[in-house]
């Protein structure tokens, strides 16, 4: 029997080199940072950004993408998570980190952004074949593909429950916020399903950049004048805010570079403002803000004490900080003075001053928008390890301020356990004399939906800051 003959076999295909994307490899740069070294992504993302300029061809649009990337991929982590383990057949905990943020990165991409879904796959696995192995790009190519056969809409109804079923954890999925903090924002903000949405969407959304002229140094209308009119407006409420409403470069306008102004949001702004504002039975001579880093607020309160002949003292315990509020306050009009010290432990005297800015150390649920990562970093039992030295913080600003003055209490959470439960709490067992609490709402003119005081909690969806909230307390006897 003679033999076939054998066909002839096809030429393999020949090995392709994965090919770099910038964009792409910075981001997923900034998303290894964040989760391997816990660090913050608007302090790891613009060191990153500089370098790929410096580099290569990178401009201003590869910026923005790449800039999209990564806090659009923290922002909706808890989401991204449902959906891929949607899509794979092993726990999340035992697929590899690196593997995990190439696959949120993608599945942004499909979800999140108008990119194409072939080009998010491919430029993805791309990613995949560079970062981590042809082997491993095979395992994202194939999650991705599942992943891209619904839209967001579909798979929110696959992998979040009823609402009727579960509130907060629908809540959780679909707006991704971890479940306890859901569940903290509600109870703060009170009301029904729609006013928690809105909260829980703004938190998701990328938040404008806010200048600050900072007083007798700067004004709003030079800031506004250095900027293009398209690209600026005045602040909602604080008479010294600019918004950038198109991104922009606040290091290229004259009076940021010469810290004559600065990037602040605008509920820092008011907070600052209000204190400053407050009624006082008495002289106006002596300021302190007790936990000034990195200095915003104290160069806010240095301009506004230097215009009435008053005297500010910025105090920061974390030497490293000082050093920024000394850098903040460099060039105010007026005398002031920088302190490396423990506001538990203050080295000035009992009733020394007539205003006190206490902005204490807090989880920072209310900046969610700027720092997206901190949601998944904090945990319950973190609010225990705030609560003493918040409360000892206050009772330190109540012991330092003189009767007749008044002190301004400060959090960047709206946490009850991190705000009237402290100010109750510290009022009904301070011991140094009596204290009652002012209205702090007349304080912020023009601010729309302060609730029924005498506190104020700002909100990002009501009022375009972040979720600052303010007790201020004036020293009776």
């Amino acid at each position: 029997m003679s033999e076939q003959p054998r066909r002839p076999q096809k030429p393999g295909k020949p090995y392709r080199r994965p090919q770099k994307d910038p964009v792409r490899m910075l981001a997923f740069e900034a998303l290894r940072a964040v989760d391997e070294r816990d660090a913050y992504a608007n302090l790891v993302l613009p060191p990153l950004l500089r370098k790929a300029r410096e580099k290569s061809d990178f401009d201003a649009r590869d910026a923005a993408l790449a800039t999209e990337l990564v806090y659009g991929t923290l922002r909706r982590q808890g989401t991204y998570d449902a959906v891929i383990s949607a899509c794979v057949d092993r726990p999340l905990r035992e697929v590899d980190p690196p593997v995990l943020d190439v696959l949120s990165l993608g599945v942004h991409q499909l979800l999140g952004t108008r990119i194409p879904t072939h080009a998010a796959v491919s430029a993805s696995v791309e990613l995949a074949r560079v970062v981590l192995g042809d082997g491993r790009a095979k395992f994202v190519n194939a999650v991705l593909r599942k992943v891209a056969r619904q839209d967001l809409d579909a798979w929110l109804e696959q992998v979040a429950p009823p609402y009727d079923e579960d509130p907060e954890d629908h809540l959780a999925v679909v707006h991704s916020h971890p479940r306890w903090v859901v569940s903290a924002l509600w109870d703060s903000l009170g009301g029904g399903r729609a006013g928690i949405e809105d909260l829980l969407e703004a938190d998701n959304e990328r938040p404008e950049v806010t200048l600050v002229a900072r007083p007798g140094r700067s004004t709003s209308e030079e800031l506004l004048d250095a900027l293009d009119e398209d690209s600026a407006l005045p602040g909602r409420w604080s008479p010294y805010a600019v918004r950038l409403t198109e991104g922009g470069e606040p290091g290229a306008i004259d009076a940021v570079r010469e810290g004559r102004a600065g990037v602040q949001d605008e509920g820092s702004q008011l907070v600052a403002l209000a204190l400053a504002n407050a009624p006082l039975d008495g002289p106006d001579r002596a300021w302190l803000d007790g936990c000034a880093g990195p200095g915003g607020k104290a160069a806010m309160l240095a301009g506004l004490a230097a215009q009435r002949g008053a005297t500010l003292l910025a105090s920061e315990k974390q030497p490293h900080r000082a050093g920024l509020v000394a850098k903040a306050l460099a060039g105010n009009p007026g005398p002031y003075q920088v302190i490396a010290a423990d506001g538990t432990r203050p080295p000035w005297r009992p009733g020394t001053f007539d205003r006190v800015l206490m902005d204490v150390p807090c989880t920072g649920l209310g900046a969610l928008r700027r720092r997206p990562e901190a949601r998944w970093r904090r945990r319950p039992e973190d609010l225990d390890g705030f609560a003493p030295l918040q409360r000892g913080l206050l009772r330190t600003a109540l012991d330092s301020v003189r009767v007749g003055g008044v002190v301004g209490y400060a959090t960047c959470s709206p946490h009850l356990a991190e705000t009237r439960a402290v100010v109750d709490d510290v009022l009904k067992h301070f011991e140094g004399g009596s204290a009652e609490l002012l209205d702090a709402r007349p304080l912020l003119p023009g601010v729309p939906a302060l609730g029924d005081g005498p506190d104020v909690q700002l909100w990002p969806h009501l009022h375009g800051t972040d979720a600052m909230y303010l007790a201020l307390i004036r020293r009776t006897g």
